[in-house]
């Protein structure tokens, strides 16, 4: 599975989506900052520590 997008949107009107982006050649994604969220209890997002894809693949 390349995308997932979620069927509904929040009460604030957006819509969650997830992308396999190990599907994508490394240059295009290099520079995508990483997003973290509480994906157990609340799905909150998590603060930014400032890393993006090439801090965690290269």
């Amino acid at each position: 599975m390349l995308a997932w997008r979620g069927l509904r949107r929040s009460d604030s009107g957006r819509t969650r989506i997830a992308v396999n982006v190990r599907l994508a050649p490394p240059e295009a994604v290099a520079d995508l900052p990483i997003d973290h969220f509480d994906g157990l209890d609340t799905y909150d997002d998590l603060p930014r520590d400032g890393r993006c894809v090439r801090d965690m693949w290269f």
